[in-house]
């Protein structure tokens, strides 16, 4: 991996001012048509990774509770959380570390341990309740020990994750993402009234019989699910990893990987949403219907899918929790074990060998945070309560890393000619206010 501060200046370097936004527009048209599946990568598995077990969970519960007026939370997010993930993926690209190595070099080393501490604890936290989700979703097909197989998940994501070379690890990460189709499939079972869909997205509304109260704590829930911070720690930290960069910083070089970095955030961000589109659509279309209102976990809306859409779609939805289960939690402690690796100085990357010594600090991080939302699972704590307080502390510490990340993104001093353009800061703001208000609103129905 290139070191950390000559990456940057090597990448700043490279080209003048007038090669920024401009370019990459017309660098982003190039790159449209040749792009395949092999070049997608950070943004892909980012955006794949965002709607895990947990978030599937508050999906659920969306379209469980409110029918299809949640539907709305999707679409707005969806503009949002593509610029401050390509803020994030720049940032990590350009400079040639991670936010938490930046964050370490522009603030104050309390801010640094108070954000890293933070994102650490939602992080186990947020382990511990998809690898419990798993295990309960392989419960139902199989029967079985939920906890027994809940061990058996957790010990299979530390191991590939360890073990298995970078290049071989990533596309295997990859491919995971095409489980989440199972939720679309799902959406096309069923008998859908698809114009009253396009107008609740149109015009939002209030629930008929919720509160005020309810209706914000939802919109928290999906807010924090959908722009969480692991997301960012974990792009930024893969734009580093990814060798298709790892060759000439030329002017060209750099303007065609930022262009690329736009598609493929853009176009695993879109995945996310829609996915997380036809999980809301799906919930509302079957639970919220029958009047089954009240779904706490993944697992429990597959079961409750069983008896009104049939076996098919129970075995749809299943499958895709272990499978998005099996893509989020390394992107989980892989973002925690980047940001403990940057505050401390460490080696922190994939591509590191323990069998040469290499990287036993980051990869002791993975295993201490694996095996611990593990043993979170054998604990008496309810998974509820847990993912609660995760989307807490994710929604509270994702404030200040937004506005962190849009100061140097917009700082020519951190960026060189690639700072971002107006639109782009425009939005990646917008994002950050967006984020500041539903903590505000979290707070006030507190």
């Amino acid at each position: 991996m290139t070191p950390l501060s000559d990456a940057g200046v090597a990448r700043s370097s490279v080209a003048s001012m007038e090669l920024g936004e401009r370019d990459t527009r017309r660098s982003h048209r190039r790159l449209g048509p040749g792009l395949g599946w092999r070049r997608l990568g950070p943004g892909l598995i980012t955006g794949a990774a965002d709607d895990d077990p947990s978030g599937i969970a508050t999906y659920s519960q969306a379209g469980a509770q409110f029918g299809l007026s949640m539907l709305w939370t999707v679409v707005f997010t969806l503009p949002l959380m593509v610029a401050i993930q390509i803020v994030s993926a720049r940032i990590g690209y350009v400079t040639g570390r991670g936010l938490a190595a930046n964050i370490k070099a522009s603030f104050p080393r309390w801010v640094l341990y108070a954000v890293v501490g933070m994102l650490v604890v939602a992080n186990v936290l947020n382990v511990a309740a998809d690898i419990a989700a798993m295990g309960g979703a392989l419960q139902l097909l199989v029967r079985g020990s939920a906890r027994l197989y809940a061990v058996a998940f957790g010990l299979s994501c530390l191991l590939l994750q360890v073990f298995l070379p970078y290049k071989s690890y990533v596309k295997w990460l990859k491919w995971l993402t095409l489980t989440l189709l199972a939720y679309a499939g799902v959406a096309f079972t069923l008998h859908i009234d698809w114009q009253q869909v396009l107008s609740e997205v149109a015009v939002p509304h209030l629930p008929a019989g919720s509160s005020a109260h309810d209706v914000v704590l939802m919109v928290v829930a999906v807010f924090g699910t959908t722009i969480s911070p692991y997301l960012f720690f974990w792009q930024a930290a893969q734009e580093i990893e990814d060798d298709s960069h790892g060759a000439l910083h030329t002017a060209k070089a750099v303007r065609r990987h930022l262009g690329r970095i736009k598609i493929d955030t853009l176009i695993g961000m879109s995945f996310s949403n829609l996915i997380a589109f036809f999980i809301i659509l799906s919930t509302a279309a079957t639970l919220h219907a029958a009047g089954i209102t009240d779904i706490q976990t993944s697992a429990q809306a597959a079961e409750a899918l069983r008896p009104l859409a049939g076996e098919f779609t129970f075995l749809l939805f299943s499958l895709g929790i272990i499978g998005t289960g099996m893509l989020a939690v390394p992107v989980l402690v892989g973002s925690a074990a980047y940001a403990i690796a940057e505050a401390a100085g460490w080696q922190g990357s994939l591509g590191l060998r323990l069998d040469r010594n290499e990287g036993r600090g980051f990869y002791g991080v993975i295993a201490a945070a694996t095996v611990g939302g593990v043993l979170l699972c054998f604990t008496p704590a309810d998974p509820v309560r847990e993912l609660f307080w995760a989307a807490v502390i994710n929604g509270v510490i994702a404030v200040p890393i937004m506005a962190v990340m849009m100061l140097l993104a917009s700082r020519a001093r951190t960026m060189g000619a690639h700072v971002i353009g107006v639109r782009l800061r425009w939005l990646g703001w917008i994002a950050t206010a967006a984020m500041a208000g539903t903590v505000a609103a979290m707070v006030g129905t507190l």
